[in-house]
């Protein structure tokens, strides 16, 4: 029975598709509690639970029985060694994302203050990539996008080769690994970072959500800070994509098609200073041509004195099913790729990310 795992500031909230084609609410996990990331393991089907408690710090929680039980793992920690800056020692501040890698039991967690983890045990234990961490370029020009400190947000490890990986990191930018994590180069080349006083610098950019196209694996898509941008090498370049308008340059989330290098799905918002819904209305805007061209998708979405801003993490896409939540507690979905949308639910909590699970 196909699921919704809702990730909401004050717990999990999971809808399933009923017999009759119809999605409903299911039962709530965690109640009270902020949940960061909530996504399935497709390799064993468990489904992962990270909260960000306010007082107790980030918990990690699986379950391997769809959420009837719940089984807590040590949450990644920072050597003594690694320091923040010289004197200030690192420590785990939240779980942007979990990443499965391809062979069993590896997952891959982005962190604030900006490290990678990675556990080769399904969770059971969790090592710092010392050599992201150790990046030359990190205590002087990674920071806080809209926090305290630089979060890994984005995990992508390629479809076709489990040992190269891109990660996306606010605010620094794209960085790619060839050989599993032992190495990293810096692959911002074309993109812009207009609140720097050098918008081409090499390093401080901020990708809010990077994702690849899974069958053509040199494709990759980002919704920045700063614009649509899309890279056809592997992110060894990346082109502006942004519609004309620019309506579209600002905004936090992405959808691309696992088969069609060239279809994307994004919903903007305005520039930073405000974070709400462009001109009041939320809507969703397509392209099918890499970007030249977007079209709007309004049916089913509110139009007028709208505040909805939707997340990095808070769009999802399975087939033509897509879902999406709200910094206002609004769940939407659509049964035609994104054409028309109905309202699931008007009352949820913040929504910090919607992910599909079977």
């Amino acid at each position: 029975m196909k699921k919704l795992l809702i990730a909401t500031s004050k717990g999990l909230a999971v809808y399933k598709k009923n017999a009759e084609g119809k999605w409903t609410f299911d039962q709530m996990h965690f109640v009270g509690m902020s949940v960061s990331v909530a996504r399935q393991d497709s390799q064993n089907g468990y489904w992962w639970v990270c909260l960000a408690h306010k007082h107790w710090g980030t918990k990690l929680h699986y379950s391997t029985d769809e959420g009837a039980t719940w089984a807590e793992v040590p949450a990644p920690k920072y050597p003594p060694q690694a320091e923040i800056k010289p004197g200030k020692p690192a420590t785990l501040k939240y779980v942007w994302h979990l990443e499965m890698g391809q062979a069993p039991g590896v997952l891959w967690a982005g962190t604030e203050p900006g490290g990678l983890f990675k556990s080769i045990d399904n969770g059971q234990s969790f090592v710092l990539n010392e050599a992201l961490w150790n990046e030359p370029s990190r205590p002087d020009h990674w920071f806080g996008g809209g926090r305290n400190y630089p979060g890994i947000h984005s995990i992508v490890v390629d479809s076709s080769n489990s040992q190269r990986i891109w990660v996306g990191i606010s605010c620094a930018g794209v960085f790619e690994t060839a050989d599993g994590g032992n190495s990293w180069q810096i692959r911002n080349n074309g993109l812009k970072a207009d609140f720097l006083p050098n918008p081409q610098a090499v390093v401080g950019h901020d990708p809010h959500l990077m994702l690849q196209c899974a069958r053509h694996p040199e494709v990759l898509w980002q919704q920045n800070h700063c614009g649509i941008f899309r890279s056809t090498n592997g992110a060894q370049n990346w082109q502006e994509v942004t519609d004309p308008t620019g309506i579209t340059k600002y905004g936090f989330t992405i959808a691309i098609d696992d088969d069609n290098p060239d279809r994307a799905w994004v919903i903007p918002a305005t520039s930073d200073d405000r974070r709400v819904a462009v001109d009041g209305a939320l809507v969703v805007y397509y392209t099918e041509d890499g970007g030249k061209t977007w079209a709007d998708f309004r049916e089913g979405l509110p139009q007028t004195h709208c505040f909805d801003i939707v997340l990095r993490h808070s769009l999802a896409r399975e087939h033509h099913t897509m879902a999406f939540g709200t910094t206002t507690g609004n769940l939407f979905l659509s049964e035609d790729a994104g054409e028309s949308w109905q309202v699931l639910n008007h009352y949820l909590p913040k929504i910090c990310s919607v992910r599909f699970a079977m």
